[in-house]
C-alpha cells in the first residue's frame, strides 16, 4: 500500500510538472485623479505576485507583475500620458517573457503606496504628495465610497525579492526616462481607458421613484459600484437573424462593450461582462455571475424579431410572471437556451414571487426605455413607444440587484437592420443605454461634482 501511495504521489508531481499553471494576463490599467490622491488600478486575470522599485532622476516607480503576459487591447506596448498633479505617464509592456512591467512617471516628492484587491484581482497604487509639501491640500479627503477600487481595508501587498528583469529591450520601459520624442510616439492610449473622477464631490440623497415610492435601497443610501452587462446569446446560440444576415449575438456583443466603456469612463463604476467574446453562457449562469460578483445593477441586451417585418422600435423588460401575449412570445424566444426542466417550475415561480427588487427594476427599466425611445424617435419619426413590459425572463430570475432586459431594435425590419449594422449608430445606441442607466443612478444616493446643478 505504501508503494502504491508513493507511486501515486510521484505521478501527481510529474503531471504537475508537465502541466504548469497557465500564465495570468494584465488586462487593463485604469486611473482616477481625485482631490488629494491619484489611484491607479492594474487588473490581472487571476491571483498574482509582484515586485516594485523606486527610481530617481527622473522620478518613477515600477511594478513587475510576475508570471503574466500583457493583454491590453492586443498591443505589445501600452502608454498613456496623464499629467495631473502627481502622475505624468503610465507605461506597460512585457519586458521579459512572463513578466509585465508597469512604470509610473511621477512628479517630484510623490509618495506611492500599494495594496491588492480580489474579485477581480488587481493591484492598487495610490499616489500622494506628502503632508506639508506645497502641493499638499489640508482639506479632508473626499469620500470615495462609490469608487470601485477603494481598498477597505487594504491588504498587504505580496512582494518577491530579487533583482528586477532587464527592461532595456522594450522602448520606454527601461529604468531610464523616455526621450521626449518617445513620449510623443508612445502616447497610444485607447480613448476612454482613463476614468478621471471629479476633483471634489458632495453627497446627494436619493429621490423618490417616479411613482412616489421610497424603497429600502433609497432609504439606506445605497450606491452603484459595480455593473454587470450581459450581451445575449453567443457561441452556438445565435439569437435572431435579420433578412440581410445580421446576427443578434454579434450585434448585442458590440453594443454591450460600447456601453461598458461608457460606464467605466463616465460613471467610474466597475464593469463585468457575462461574455466578452463569441462564447455561449447558460442563461442561469449569467445572473449567478452577477450575484457572485456582488453587482449593483444588471443590464441584459438583446435584439428583437417579429414575423410582421414593418414593426420596429425598442422596448425594455423587467421580471414578472405575468405579461402580455407579445411579451410572453419575446420571453419564449429569449428563454430558448434555458437548461431548466419542467420539474423546476415551482421553484422558479417562488424566486420570481420573492424578487424584492421589482420596484427598483421597474424604475431602472423606465429610465432605460425613455432614453432608448427618445433615440429611436430620431431615427424612426412617428415610431410607437413600445414601452416597459414584464415577462418571466430566465436571465433575470434570481438576480439580487435591479435588473432589466433591453430589446434594442428589430433585426427583422430591413431598415432597422441596416442601421444596426452601422458602427456610428451602434455607438449612439450605446449612448442611449448609458444615459438611461445614468438617469437611474442619479435618482439614487450618489456623489457628484460640488456646484454641479
Amino acid at each position: 500500500m505504501k508503494l502504491i501511495a508513493a507511486l501515486a504521489v510521484s505521478v501527481t508531481l510529474l503531471m504537475g510538472q508537465n502541466n504548469p499553471p497557465a500564465p495570468r494576463s494584465v488586462t487593463a490599467v485604469r486611473h482616477w485623479s481625485l482631490k488629494d490622491v491619484t489611484r491607479v488600478a492594474v487588473e490581472v486575470s487571476g491571483p498574482f505576485e509582484f515586485r516594485t522599485e523606486r527610481l530617481h532622476n527622473p522620478e518613477r516607480v515600477y511594478f513587475d507583475i510576475l508570471k503574466t503576459h500583457e493583454r491590453i487591447d492586443s498591443k505589445r506596448y501600452y502608454a498613456e500620458n496623464v499629467t495631473d498633479d502627481v502622475l505624468q505617464r503610465i507605461r506597460v509592456a512585457e519586458t521579459t517573457p512572463g513578466t509585465t512591467r508597469v512604470v509610473l512617471d511621477l512628479n517630484e516628492g510623490v509618495d506611492a503606496t500599494t495594496s491588492t484587491l480580489t474579485n477581480p484581482d488587481r493591484l492598487i497604487i495610490e499616489l500622494r504628495m506628502p503632508a506639508g509639501s506645497p502641493a499638499h491640500t489640508e482639506a479632508p479627503p473626499a469620500d470615495f465610497s462609490d469608487r470601485p477600487v477603494l481598498p477597505a481595508p487594504p491588504k498587504p501587498a505580496a512582494k518577491v525579492d530579487g533583482p528586477a528583469p532587464d527592461a532595456r529591450a522594450v522602448p520606454g520601459l527601461s529604468p531610464e526616462a523616455p526621450k521626449p520624442e518617445e513620449a510623443a510616439a508612445d502616447n497610444t492610449a485607447t480613448p476612454g481607458a482613463a476614468s478621471p473622477s471629479p476633483p471634489e464631490e458632495i453627497a446627494k440623497g436619493a429621490r423618490h421613484t417616479s411613482s412616489g415610492a421610497n424603497s429600502l435601497i433609497r432609504a439606506l443610501g445605497l450606491k452603484i459600484n459595480r455593473v454587470v452587462i450581459d450581451p445575449g446569446h453567443g457561441g452556438h446560440d445565435q439569437g435572431t437573424e435579420g433578412p440581410k444576415g445580421l446576427l443578434e449575438k454579434d450585434l448585442v456583443l458590440d453594443v454591450a462593450l460600447r456601453v461598458g466603456k461608457l460606464v467605466q469612463d463616465r460613471m467610474g463604476a466597475e464593469v463585468i461582462y457575462t461574455r466578452s467574446d463569441d462564447t455561449f453562457v447558460p442563461l442561469e449562469g449569467r445572473t449567478a455571475l452577477a450575484n457572485e460578483k456582488k453587482a449593483d445593477l444588471f443590464l441584459s441586451i438583446h435584439a428583437n424579431s417579429s414575423p410582421i417585418t414593418r414593426i420596429s422600435g425598442v422596448e425594455t423588460y423587467y421580471l414578472n410572471i405575468n405579461g402580455s401575449r407579445d411579451a410572453m412570445d419575446v420571453a419564449a424566444r429569449e428563454n430558448g437556451p434555458s437548461q431548466s426542466s419542467i420539474f423546476e417550475l415551482q421553484d422558479i415561480i417562488k424566486k420570481i414571487a420573492l424578487h424584492d427588487k421589482s420596484e427598483e427594476s421597474h424604475e431602472f427599466a423606465k429610465r432605460v426605455e425613455a432614453s432608448l425611445y427618445g433615440f429611436s424617435l430620431k431615427n424612426f419619426p412617428g415610431t410607437k413607444d413600445r414601452g416597459v413590459k414584464t415577462a418571466p425572463f430566465i436571465v433575470l430570475i434570481g438576480a439580487n440587484m435591479p435588473s432589466v432586459l433591453a430589446e434594442i431594435g428589430f433585426v427583422s425590419n430591413s431598415r432597422e437592420e441596416a442601421l444596426l449594422k452601422k458602427p456610428d449608430y451602434r455607438q449612439k445606441l450605446a449612448e442611449a443605454l448609458y444615459k438611461g442607466m445614468e438617469k437611474y443612478t442619479e435618482s439614487l444616493s450618489h456623489f457628484q461634482v460640488a456646484g454641479k446643478p
